[in-house]
């Protein structure tokens, strides 16, 4: 299969993912702008209505036609003047536009062909930057820099990322690049430091090759404390252009800018500070941040993002009185967030958890596929996926993904639920032995889990393991219970899977 490649003076348009190249050098062309030139160009030079293009940038919404101006405008400051001098986009007086000038189209190679090839990808690690000035208040905004660097890096396809759970388990450990690599498996790392002087705040960045033991880039920032909200884009941008530039001649995905509302960015901060603790009052807290900062910045894709990802988890772990409401709140945020940012992978991936928790298994296989396209190296995406199967009763389907994603994220903090379920997939598709050697992968990871250790237990009961099955009941046993395990929807959609582990748990426990 290949993509379609749309070439005009020393540009070069990929409509299927919106991005853009000058001179073979990624331009950062917003999701609005990405929509408009695709609309235009696909008229090949035919005109296009402004009903038409106000249709293609804002689907399913009424707006002013003065918003159209404004991107039109955008647009075309953007692509700058042609070789003649001319305009790129043309106004027709009270019709609409068109594009002018001669349009080549190419085919260049498909996605899922070069997904298959990541394996020969560099690949990159952002540690969590330091907070140098020692304020403990401080520290939320040190991990946020370093979450948004996370994300805005998973959006160039031509890296593999490291997750945020593999990056943080560096936090307090040794600093030795190599050591480092080696146990996180990249070629790159990423890492920095933030201090504070009265509205001043400096940010420090380098980019260090960990193979060569060598510098590839440093930079630092001088910020006013309300300008911090831009300086991740363009940290991603130039560690981008520093690590593979031959690289950009072919994939590439351009960033989303933020609305530049600092009080709202930093209310998100706050909140997954926060929701990373995850417990119910860290949550509950987590989700007031999130719906201030959406209420503040209706644009902000993020605050969306993950008011619908905590809304999943409330339900998830049985920590909301109101499942259907939060249910609602979770589904509308993470559609919205894909309204705004409908190239990040993250909103993808909000829709997709939400739906999981809300009985749509379907919507959320497609959504996870989305979130996939988009971010070959990303996790979530890929345990979401296998999490979506599994859900819908298709044990087989689910072992690869969950597989994948905890590989790419052994460390992520809800790690129980994901072994959880990968175990499950597995032993329901008749693996009982790679079920039982997961689980011991997972015990090393959390112990304190108790659903893992009752599904270690159901396993060795099948397996003939009856001593080593009531072990691993009374240990699950004996530690507190939590509010939820996450696997409701296993449960409720897969009955006669749910019963044989309650007949094996009860011959376990007696």
């Amino acid at each position: 299969m290949n993509t379609q490649h749309l070439a005009f003076g020393h540009f070069e348009f990929i409509a299927e993912n919106g991005c853009l190249f000058r001179d073979n050098r990624p331009v950062a062309i917003g999701a609005r702008g990405a929509s408009l030139l695709a609309a235009l160009l696909s008229a090949q030079g035919g005109v296009v209505s402004k009903s038409a293009l106000m249709d293609a940038v804002w689907p399913g919404l009424t707006v002013e036609e003065s918003n159209l101006s404004v991107q039109i405008a955008a647009l075309r400051k953007l692509l700058g003047a042609a070789s003649d001098g001319s305009e790129w986009i043309v106004t027709v007086p009270r019709v609409g536009y068109r594009f002018s000038g001669p349009v080549e189209s190419r085919t260049g190679a498909a996605e899922s062909g070069w997904h298959a090839q990541t394996s020969s990808m560099p690949a990159i690690a952002v540690l969590p930057f330091e907070n140098l000035g020692g304020d403990a208040e401080r520290q939320y905004l040190a991990d946020g820099i370093t979450d948004d660097l996370i994300m805005a890096l998973v959006r160039f396809r031509w890296f593999r990322v490291a997750s945020r759970g593999a990056s943080f388990t560096r936090k307090d450990g040794s600093r030795d690049p190599q050591s480092i690599a080696r146990e996180l498996g990249v070629d790159f790392l990423v890492d920095g430091a933030i201090r504070y002087t009265r509205d001043q705040i400096r940010i420090s960045v380098h980019l260090a090759d960990a193979v060569k033991g060598a510098t590839v880039w440093s930079e630092y920032y001088d910020l006013q404390v309300a300008e911090v909200f831009a300086v991740q884009d363009a940290i991603a941008e130039r560690i981008a252009a520093a690590v593979e530039p031959e690289l950009l001649l072919r994939h590439g995905l351009q960033m989303a800018p933020h609305t530049g509302n600092i009080t709202a960015w930093n209310l998100v901060r706050q909140g997954t500070f926060n929701f990373h603790k995850v417990t119910q009052p860290t949550h509950l807290v987590a989700r007031r941040f999130f719906r201030e900062a959406a209420e503040l910045d209706p644009m902000l894709p993020e605050a969306q993002i993950w008011r619908a990802r905590v809304n999943a988890g409330l339900i998830g772990y049985g920590w909301t009185d109101n499942p259907a409401a939060d249910g609602k709140e979770g589904l509308d945020a993470a559609l919205r967030a894909i309204y705004l940012d409908a190239r990040n992978p993250y909103s993808h991936y909000a829709l997709a958890i939400v739906s999981a928790y809300t009985g749509r298994a379907d919507q959320a296989i497609l959504a996870a596929e989305r979130s996939i396209e988009l971010g070959s190296s990303f996790a979530l995406g890929y345990l979401v996926f296998g999490m979506a199967r599994l859900f819908s009763g298709d044990a087989a389907g689910a072992r690869q993904p969950l597989a994948r994603g905890l590989e790419l994220n052994p460390h992520d903090p809800q790690n129980g639920v994901w072994f959880s379920l990968l175990m499950l997939a597995l032993f329901f598709s008749g693996d009982v032995e790679g079920a039982l050697e997961t689980g011991r992968t997972a015990q090393k990871a959390r112990p304190d889990w108790p659903a893992l250790l009752r599904i270690q237990a159901c396993c060795h009961m099948a397996a003939g393991h009856r001593e080593q099955a009531r072990r691993f009941a009374a240990a699950a046993s004996d530690l507190p219970e939590a509010a939820g395990d996450a696997l409701g929807p296993f449960r409720d959609g897969n009955k006669e899977w749910a019963t044989r582990l309650d007949e094996l748990l009860r011959e376990a426990e007696f």
